[in-house]
């Protein structure tokens, strides 16, 4: 009797020991530093990473708490993937086409031409198999990565002269990232890359002749329309930008589980909540930068938009051919694709033809 007490009090302290070790680890804190693409608190896309960094510290109670940087306050723009790979920040957020340098099929998570559009991207990222496609990308460099925010559809760009013909790109200096861009050098163009931060003085000083960024909302925010006079659409290079959220796995690996489900819970939301607030802003500030600014908004070229989606078709599958995973990536996103265009056809496609017959817009200096 005395052995069975004493082996009872033992697996009661084990117990309790284990109890009060599991209560003391639940309770760490955690202090990360997010660093990002984007000028610190610029609207939509830099507004993101705010959001995640409030709704992680409400949600945890405090328990993970987030400093957000800015571009250049921390590390550069165009070095976010680095320093969450190597440990510098635990977080970053930007967009995956930056680092084509380094997986040149991480490409097919940002945008694509002529591709799939943000509602059609989260389909496929979150039941399509993307986003176990995109992790197994970025395993080599010790990330974890999930969908952190979309676009929408961009717009064609600032242009500093009018745009009749595929002739008027010939020696135009632009800036336009990823595939697009690739596209575009293969029109005449000359691409140029740079952060968002530099955008407005090159191409104020010259420097470049044209640029995309990312819509009305965005670009209205930089004043582009001081810039340049000619505002095109649509944005055939960009059907929506996915943004991402870059994780250490270290540092993923250090947090608890109900952590992790708060961090991947946030972002989620933000996933979201970028997408609504550039649907809910972007008329305004169209209809500010043509009533107010005088914008001239003007329709691409019927052979300018049959030219990019010939090129861009063959820009893809060189990207798709480039290894066995791009190969696989490319498979998966356009059977996708294939399959959500042949439903959107009798969906949003049919509803939006049977609610705008004529395609009539109505800011006053929109061409027809």
């Amino acid at each position: 009797m005395q052995r069975t007490s004493l082996t009872r009090a033992i697996a009661l302290g084990a117990t309790t020991a284990l109890l009060f070790a599991t209560h003391a680890q639940a309770q760490d804190t955690y202090e990360w530093k997010l660093v990002t693409s984007w000028p610190k608190n610029f609207p939509g896309v830099g507004q993101g990473p705010e959001r995640l960094a409030q709704l992680v510290e409400e949600m945890s109670d405090g328990r993970l708490t987030i400093e957000v940087f800015g571009a250049g306050q921390l590390v550069p723009g165009f070095e976010v993937f680095d320093a969450v790979s190597e440990g510098t920040a635990q977080i970053g957020h930007s967009a995956s086409y930056y680092w084509k340098g380094k997986a040149p099929a991480a490409q097919f998570f940002a945008a694509v031409p002529f591709g799939m559009n943000a509602q059609e991207m989260n389909a496929w990222l979150h039941y399509g198999g993307g986003l176990e496609l995109w992790n197994e990308l970025y395993d080599e460099f010790g990330v974890e990565v999930m969908a952190a925010g979309a676009s929408g559809v961009q717009m064609g760009g600032w242009y500093n002269r009018e745009i009749n013909s595929v002739a008027d790109l010939d020696g135009l200096k632009m800036r336009m990232p990823g595939l697009g861009g690739e596209v575009m050098s293969q029109m005449g163009v000359a691409i140029v890359n740079m952060p968002g931060g530099e955008i407005f003085t090159s191409l104020q000083s010259g420097a470049i002749d044209a640029t995309e960024w990312i819509g009305p909302y965005n670009d209205l925010a930089f004043g582009l329309h001081q810039a340049a006079e000619y505002y095109y659409y649509p944005g055939w290079h960009e059907p929506t930008v996915m943004f991402e959220a870059i994780v250490n796995d270290d540092a993923w690996g250090e947090l608890p589980t109900d952590l992790q489900a708060i961090l991947r819970s946030a972002i989620r939301d933000v996933n979201q909540d970028v997408l609504d607030e550039y649907t809910a802003r972007n008329n305004d500030a169209l209809a500010t930068l043509i009533n107010e600014h005088d914008v001239q908004l003007r329709p691409l070229p019927d052979d300018v938009l049959a030219e990019a989606k010939r090129i861009s078709a063959e820009v893809v599958q060189e990207l798709a051919d480039s290894s066995e995973l791009a190969g696989r990536i490319y498979e998966s996103y356009s059977d996708f694709q294939q399959k959500v265009t042949n439903y959107h056809a009798i969906s949003e496609q049919a509803y939006y033809n049977a609610r705008n017959p004529e395609g009539e817009v109505s800011f006053d200096n929109a061409a027809e």
